[in-house]
């Protein structure tokens, strides 16, 4: 999905739409349609992956999901990697740091996240706080933050030379669909369990978090793990995207089905000759 990678150089999120459908010319309904015929496809894909990782490949996939509050990250969770065999993933929520992670380097808690070969680990939010909400809140210093994207940027290499393929998104919603998603939850008792007061106070920094994101995006936007910029105010092209890209790395991928260890013919021989044991 070229239109969705983001170009190298400045990045202003403010000239990206995010209520546009790059790619993809029908409505909610086929996008629906669209992403339920990927299913089939990827669970293909997922379960060649999970069988090469027991014959000793170390590949896997990594799906990082950043993006404001109400961008759709859970959504992408339920409706698209919901789509792939729950065996073959992994998913890592990550929150403020426990006090035991901040005595620890940022990566430390990232690092002990990391899928196993053959799973496709999802991380909802990920090492990127340690430069938005930690630039944005003042949580370290701003030479901390500066250092971080480099170091960002070589733990990703070395993920690639370990077999990882990384697939990072950033789910773009607007301020005035956030508005709406937040009112939405506000006006829905059954909803009221997903507000949070805070969410409100963190909208007030939305110019301070979207310089966080432009400066990350712009200096993490790497050759081997590019970010993909997801226009996410509608949620169907925003799970369909996802589903493409995710598609996408598993095709590159291209994972084999292990050839049998044993002879295959003679295995068949004996299972037509023997009889169970009464």
């Amino acid at each position: 999905m070229s239109e969705l990678r983001l170009p190298p150089g400045p990045v202003d999120l403010r000239g990206l739409p995010s209520d546009a459908t790059p790619g993809f010319t029908g409505d909610k309904a086929d996008g629906q349609e669209a992403l339920a015929a990927l299913g089939p496809e990827l669970a293909d894909l997922q379960e060649r992956l999970f069988a090469e990782g027991t014959t000793g490949s170390h590949r896997r996939v990594l799906l990082l999901l950043q993006g404001m509050d109400t961008s759709g990250k859970g959504g992408v969770l339920r409706h698209t990697v919901g789509l792939i065999d729950p065996q073959g993933v992994r998913i890592t929520s990550f929150k403020a740091p426990t006090e035991e992670e901040r005595q620890h380097h940022f990566l430390w808690r990232i690092k002990r996240a990391l899928p196993e070969p053959g799973i496709v680990g999802v991380f909802d939010r990920s090492h990127y706080e340690d430069v938005l909400i930690g630039r944005v809140r003042g949580l370290a210093e701003p030479r901390t933050i500066e250092s971080r994207y480099g170091q960002i940027n070589d733990f990703e290499a070395e993920l690639a030379r370990d077999g990882v393929v990384l697939v990072k998104c950033m789910l773009h919603v607007s301020a005035d669909t956030q508005k709406e998603r937040l009112a939405e939850r506000l006006a829905n008792p059954e909803k009221h369990w997903k507000f949070n007061p805070g969410d409100i106070d963190e909208r007030a920094l939305w110019p301070d978090y979207r310089a966080a994101y432009e400066a990350a995006l712009e200096r993490t936007n790497t050759e081997i793990a590019p970010w993909y910029v997801i226009p996410a105010d509608r949620k169907w092209y925003r799970n369909l995207a996802v589903g493409w890209l995710l598609r996408d790395a598993l095709h590159g991928m291209n994972p084999q089905w292990p050839r049998a260890d044993f002879d295959v013919e003679a295995q068949q021989r004996r299972l037509e000759q023997e009889e169970p044991v009464s």
